[in-house]
């Protein structure tokens, strides 16, 4: 009964201190916070932007990518002695059957 009574007081320091501590870093933060917001939206904002520019250079690329491969498949139906097709005329699929 002893050794149960040592392992609850054990578990009441240690949830008591882990409260005590986790209020004070709570409090803490709540302090920092109107501090913080406005360089934590620029730092939100910078990082939104940076992913646009990347997602623009991205689509850049693979426009690119697309239209050689469009010239290479066209240079092949030429090597063929056949016209190519026009890119638009290419089917997409509807994969939602709409």
């Amino acid at each position: 009964m002893h050794f149960l009574l040592g392992s609850f007081a054990a578990k009441l320091v240690h949830y008591t201190v882990s409260g005590t501590v986790g209020v004070a870093v709570v409090r803490a933060a709540e302090h920092a916070a109107p501090q913080l917001k406005p360089k934590a939206r620029e730092l939100a904002v910078n990082t939104m932007a940076r992913g646009i520019v990347v997602g623009r250079t991205l689509s850049g690329f693979a426009e690119e990518a697309r239209l050689k491969a469009g010239d290479l498949v066209a240079e092949a139906h030429e090597s063929l002695g056949q016209e190519a097709p026009a890119p638009t005329s290419v089917q997409a699929k509807d994969e939602h059957g709409h």
